[in-house]
């Protein structure tokens, strides 16, 4: 059941006045919202309801247990169990025909086999699993009733596609009864007419014009074809999977929750680390908190740490896809925070992180309460986003950044399309080294148009964003009900006919 289709809007058309009647009989409120979740996870497949039944239940006794457990050593017995059956649950239904093939082609091997289905979503509720029983574990979280942690593991907003919502984000807003009116409409409309747009305009129309062919058959195509058609990816799976979870996001505050933000405009990083506080924000804090840090994080010294963000990122890699593709995305991106940590702590420049919006604001406010202001003077350290050195080099990191995400991109985009994985790899690269005598036939006016556009608009500043909300919210519920019904109707004439799959959903 996709968000920008008929079928789910009479299903959210149903659910959302219903919740909201029976929310004041908390119990009553919880089954509903436990049912709609069943039936929207089990409008693909039912027969996969009872794998996150049985995931509900195994995690929900761990948690008790080990709140229960007396001694250290029983407690992590019984987390270890708890993860250990979640990561089997994985690795059978995501990893088994990936590992088996791995090590006939190593080993000449013959392993059983099994056409094992992947069940959708099975990424996302197998981390939120393990997140809750470590959480208890570390006793940053309690363990719930048996309903809301059923609830809490199958919500369907953001069952099948993140964000991924800790259980100490998600539970306390089971507890709250919160009236209708005040629910943020404004913003949850905004967010959703956000993510429709992205998903049908900018997605779908780019899949379709240039980035199905670009990977399909890149041997067809010369250089500018092949770059743009990367440019292109780059475009769509941030349109794509931030349009989801806009629609996520804006669904769930509907129904009153607040979910973490997921992305925050990615592609105007200037670094690789920067662009993982940016990108997937949710699946960055999750790899961070229960892997890396786990791991040892940064304290026991350079390489050290450099070996844990290799590990990290290339367990993060395989976790999107059962492909050698994906394993060397991760294993890229690894390099690519472990290199640019090297020179960063070569070179002595202090990480700073800031919002060069807010430097000025800080500075205008300044102005206005008389306060003296000296003039900005060019200065190699300076932290100041706006002196013209710091310009020069934020747009430089800006741009090598983007270029490597990219490079990363061909991976991912191979490892998504399955089947001729690798070796798609070195079809799209080697084209964007000899084919740029070709003329260009899949490259038009209007794919140059949506892709310029839509890294533009990555760098509008916060503050017209906020200013445009402000105005959203101050509509009445009649105009702004008319605004976005405006907007679908616009969304629909410009989009393509029919929608397509979510990419994420196979991960």
């Amino acid at each position: 059941m996709l968000f920008p289709t008929f079928t789910f809007g009479l299903f959210f058309a149903v659910v959302l006045p219903l919740s909201w009647m029976v929310r004041p009989r908390p119990t009553l409120w919880k089954l509903l919202l436990l049912a709609a979740s069943y039936l929207f996870y089990g409008y693909w497949d039912w027969r996969f309801l009872g794998l996150l039944a049985a995931m509900t239940l195994v995690n929900e006794v761990a948690a008790i247990a080990v709140l229960r457990a007396g001694d250290p050593r029983s407690r992590r017995w019984l987390v270890g169990t708890a993860v250990g059956f979640d990561l089997m649950v994985l690795g059978v239904f995501k990893y088994y025909g990936f590992f088996v093939e791995s090590l006939e082609d190593a080993f000449g091997w013959q392993g059983p086999a099994l056409e094992i289905m992947l069940p959708v979503g099975v990424s996302f509720f197998t981390f939120q699993a393990i997140s809750y029983v470590v959480d208890v574990y570390r006793n940053e979280t309690h363990p719930v009733q048996l309903l809301d942690f059923a609830v809490y593991l199958s919500f369907f907003p953001q069952l099948v596609a993140g964000p991924i919502v800790r259980a100490s984000e998600f539970l306390p807003e089971l507890r709250q009864r919160e009236a209708p009116t005040r629910v943020e409409i404004s913003r949850a409309v905004s967010l959703i007419g956000a993510g429709l747009f992205k998903k049908v305009v900018i997605a779908d129309f780019l899949g379709r014009a240039i980035v199905r062919d670009a990977f399909g058959t890149p041997g067809e195509y010369g250089a500018v074809d092949l770059l743009f058609g990367i440019y292109g990816y780059a475009v769509q799976i941030y349109a794509d999977f931030s349009g989801y979870t806009d629609m996520a996001i804006g669904l769930a505050l509907l129904l009153g929750f607040r979910f973490p933000q997921n992305f925050d405009r990615p592609y105007s990083a200037v670094s690789v680390q920067d662009f993982w506080r940016r990108w997937h924000m949710t699946l960055s804090r999750w790899l961070r908190d229960y892997l890396y840090v786990p791991l040892g994080g940064n304290r026991g010294g350079r390489w050290l740490t450099y070996r844990n963000l290799l590990i990290t990122m290339t367990l993060g890699g395989l976790w999107h896809g059962a492909a050698w593709a994906f394993v060397l995305w991760g294993l890229l991106q690894g390099v690519g925070l472990a290199v640019e940590r090297a020179l960063t702590e070569r070179q002595g420049v202090p990480q700073v992180e800031f919002d060069p919006i807010d430097v000025r604001m800080r500075e205008l406010s300044r102005l206005h309460s008389g306060a003296e202001v000296e003039a900005w003077r060019e200065d190699s350290t300076s932290p100041v986003p706006f002196s013209p050195l710091e310009v020069r080099r934020r747009w430089l990191g800006r741009l090598l950044t983007f270029h490597f995400v990219c490079f990363g991109w061909v991976l991912f985009a191979s490892g998504a399309a399955g089947g001729q994985g690798l070796r798609t790899v070195a079809d799209v690269l080697g084209g964007l080294t000899s084919g740029w005598s070709t003329a260009p036939s899949l490259v038009n006016p209007l794919v140059v148009l949506v892709i310029v556009g839509s890294l533009s608009v990555q760098f509008i500043p916060r503050m017209v964003t906020r200013q445009f909300a402000a105005m959203l919210s101050m509509l009445r519920w009649w105009l702004l009900a008319l605004v976005f019904s405006a907007w679908v109707v616009l969304v629909v004439a410009l989009g393509p006919e029919g929608v397509s799959e979510f990419i994420y959903f196979q991960f």
